[in-house]
């Protein structure tokens, strides 16, 4: 009983947790995005009236510094802007010119559609044209909005800094844990739906980063080798762990390429492809009776409780018991690593989350535009959301990990000095 208290206690913990980080992360893509999109209309309007120049040659319009900060209420909250200006010197008909921004004009405190403004940013601006229809919602049907070509610009400085980040060196990280998925969204242009291969490490301190984010055909073994020996050829140590669902192509990839990483399987995919084979009526008292194995303090008890599975069940749905025990001790890799972990490295749940805003705006929008844009978008996204994560519990038993020291049922067995004993002490309270 005491443990399903502490699970429920955790869920909705964890629940505030996306709820804040996604929060985070909406007022800080408004605001970079309506930056950029600032930054590149004052570029188009410069570019229009290069020629206008005075009698000695000096240019009419230039760019005259950041505005004063101004607030800006948008579906997330309220962010703060500094826009850029322009000095606009020029006489047309004996009128002096202005230039005003439509994108943010000067009394506007508030977007008049905000409930529909922030999906649109996000994913829209990885496409020329479909950038243009976010702006209207964001401004009113009136708005101009900016130019293909600006967009294109725009579009062009995510995927430079995209193609730089999946080019950085990795010699000076080290990953203790690594969580893999594929993950898949629609794109419009292409009949195939993107496979975006996404690896997540944590480091010695805790923290939590973004590996890897690239195009995969189908999770295949060959699409995960491509990206493993890439980023070993940057650098990258083999992790202590990985977590995935026991249907990627990676596990043969990993063997490969770090023979010494151990294999967790996750439990939350093992569980719903369990419950598949099961017709519904009996799906509740059988998720009660996963749960309890997942949520085990020791694997004999885990073991103790699927072989109770099996007598249950296996006579009439011998399918449900074959998934359940499909490479049983990959499933119960996390009894060797601390307790205080487990939660984090029974389930690919660190990578579910992250990508829930992604699927989720490729579903609003009907498709990022094209593969190299969705994986754009994708890493633009995680690496907002990344400067939320929180830190790995008891991440100071990370670094006894990566020294060799041995844990059973979540204790540490295996003494290194008084620092091994101090926290295989806190393990076992």
């Amino acid at each position: 009983m005491m443990t399903r208290v502490r699970t429920q206690e955790d869920a909705h913990g964890s629940h505030l947790e996306v709820a804040t980080a996604l929060d985070a992360l909406a007022r800080e893509g408004a605001r970079r995005m309506i930056l950029a999109a600032l930054e590149v209309e004052v570029e188009e309007y410069r570019r229009q009236h290069r020629d206008a120049r005075d009698s000695r040659g000096h240019a009419l319009v230039v760019r005259n510094g950041p505005a004063r900060s101004r607030r800006l209420t948008v579906g997330a909250g309220t962010i703060t802007i500094r826009a850029p200006r322009v000095n606009d010197r020029r006489r047309v008909d004996g009128v002096g010119q202005r230039f005003t921004s439509q994108i943010l004009p000067p009394y506007l405190r508030r977007s008049p559609q905000v409930s529909a403004v922030l999906p649109l940013l996000y994913l829209h601006g990885l496409s020329t044209g479909d950038f243009r229809e976010a702006l209207p919602v964001l401004l009113g049907a009136d708005a101009a909005g900016l130019s293909p070509t600006a967009i294109t610009r725009l579009t062009a400085t995510w995927r430079t800094e995209y193609d730089q980040w999946r080019r950085r060196a990795l010699a000076d990280r080290d990953f203790i844990y690594v969580w893999v998925d594929g993950v898949h969204f629609n794109i419009r242009l292409d009949e195939d739906r993107l496979a975006a291969l996404v690896i997540i490490g944590v480091r010695p301190d805790g923290t939590k980063e973004v590996i890897a984010i690239e195009d995969g055909y189908r999770e295949s073994t060959e699409s995960w080798l491509t990206v493993l020996r890439d980023v070993k050829r940057r650098g990258m140590r083999a992790p202590a762990l990985a977590i995935g669902d026991g249907a990627l192509g990676f596990w043969a990839a990993v063997r490969e390429v770090w023979p010494e990483t151990r294999e967790q399987r996750c439990w939350v995919h093992r569980i719903a492809t369990v419950l598949d084979k099961l017709p519904t009526r009996l799906q509740p008292q059988a998720k009660r009776a996963l749960h309890e194995m997942m949520y085990a303090e020791r694997r004999a008890s885990c073991e103790a409780a699927m072989q109770r599975f099996a007598q249950d069940y296996e006579g009439k749905y011998p399918k449900a018991v074959t998934a359940l025990f499909a490479d049983v001790p990959r499933l119960l890799t996390h009894f060797d690593f601390p307790a205080a972990h487990w939660k984090h490295i029974r389930t690919t749940n660190p990578i579910e989350s992250a990508f829930a805003t992604v699927t989720l705006r490729t579903r609003v929008t009907k498709g990022a535009g094209s593969r190299a844009a969705g994986l754009t978008m994708a890493f633009k996204l995680l690496a907002a959301a990344q400067n939320t994560w929180r830190r790995l519990d008891a991440h100071d038993l990370l670094p006894l990990i990566r020294a060799g020291v041995v844990f059973k049922d979540g204790q540490a067995v295996e003494r290194t000095g008084a620092r091994s004993e101090k926290n295989s002490g806190r393990v076992a309270a």
